[in-house]
C-alpha cells in the first residue's frame, strides 16, 4: 500500500489535506518533523483526522523535538498532541546503544561492497574510535561517515588514523537545548556569564575570573569523560586530548575522585 510522507509544505494549501487522502488510498500517512509544522497546517491535521471515513489511512508522526514541551508552551495544539499520542515509540539516540553502533559500521560497508564500491574493513583500533564516538547525528552520521571512509581510506583496511581525520572535523556533541530550540554550548556559557556579570550590579567581580570559569567547566568535563572511560586514565587522556600527565595534575587540583569499573567505552 502507498506510504505518504508529508512535510508543512504539503499542507500550505486549502486542497492539501485532500490530495494527501488521495496519495495515501488507504495506506500509511506519515507527518514527518510535525512539530516544526505552523498552526494552521496543524489545524488542518486535525480536521484531516477527524474527516476519515472507511478504509482510513495508518496515520504516524516523527518528531525530534519533544511535543509536550512544545505544548505546555503554546507552540504545538493539544488537540492534535492527544490524537498523534496513541502509541508513541521513544527512539533512543546512537549513543545510548553502543553495542550497536560496530554492528551498524560493519552493516553500512557490506551495503557499500554489494552496491559496488570497494572492499573495506576496520582494524580494531579504528572500530574502537567509531564505538567511541558520540554520534550527535545518530545513524545518518555514521552512515554518511562510513560512506566517506570508504572512499577516502587508502588501503583494505580503515585505520584509526583515518577515522580520526574524518571524525575531527564534525562536532563532537549535539547541541544544548535552551527552551525546545538548539543552542551552542558557547551561546550557554556567554549567557551564564553575562548573568554573572549582571549579578554584581556595575561592580566587576572578583579577580581571578579566568581560573574559577576554567574550573567550573573542566570540573563536570573531566568527570565525565572518567565516568565513560570506567576511571581509566589513559583512554580519558586520549578522549580529552590532552597528556596524561596533565591529567593527572587536574584530578589533584580539582580534588577529583576516580573509581575504575569497566565501561561499554
Amino acid at each position: 500500500m502507498p506510504f505518504v510522507v508529508v512535510s508543512a509544505s504539503d499542507l500550505a494549501s486549502m486542497d492539501g489535506p485532500a490530495q494527501i487522502i488521495a496519495r495515501a488510498r488507504g495506506g500509511s500517512i506519515l507527518f514527518d518533523e510535525v512539530g516544526d509544522f505552523d498552526d494552521e497546517a496543524q489545524a488542518r491535521i486535525v480536521r484531516m483526522l477527524d474527516g476519515f471515513g472507511d478504509p482510513a489511512p495508518r496515520v504516524l508522526a516523527s518528531s525530534q523535538g519533544d511535543l509536550a514541551s512544545r505544548m505546555d508552551e503554546g507552540r504545538f495544539r493539544q488537540d492534535l498532541f492527544y490524537r498523534l499520542g496513541g502509541v508513541t515509540i521513544a527512539v533512543p539516540s546512537l549513543r545510548e546503544r553502543v553495542d550497536d553502533i560496530p554492528l551498524l559500521a560493519e552493516h553500512f560497508l557490506t551495503r557499500s561492497e554489494r552496491d559496488g564500491g570497494p572492499v573495506r574493513r576496520f582494524t580494531p583500533d579504528a572500530m574502537e574510535m567509531i564505538r567511541a564516538y558520540s554520534w550527535p547525528g545518530n545513524v545518518r552520521q555514521l552512515e554518511n561517515t562510513i560512506r566517506r571512509l570508504v572512499i577516502t581510506a587508502g588501503e583494505e583496511d580503515i585505520t584509526r588514523a583515518e577515522v580520526d581525520q574524518i571524525l575531527g572535523n564534525q562536532p563532537a556533541m549535539e547541541p544544548l537545548s535552551g527552551r525546545g530550540d538548539g543552542e551552542k554550548l558557547s551561546a550557554s556559557v556567554a549567557k551564564h556569564l553575562r548573568r554573572y556579570f549582571d549579578l554584581h550590579g556595575g561592580v566587576l567581580p572578583p579577580p581571578g575570573l579566568y581560573q574559577r570559569i576554567l574550573r567550573e567547566v573542566e570540573l563536570p568535563l573531566i568527570e565525565i569523560a572518567l565516568d565513560a572511560t570506567g576511571g581509566n586514565q589513559a583512554k580519558c587522556a586520549d578522549l580529552l586530548g590532552i597528556n596524561r600527565n596533565t591529567l593527572r595534575k587536574k584530578i589533584t587540583d580539582l580534588d577529583i575522585r576516580v573509581t575504575r569499573r569497566r565501561k561499554l567505552m
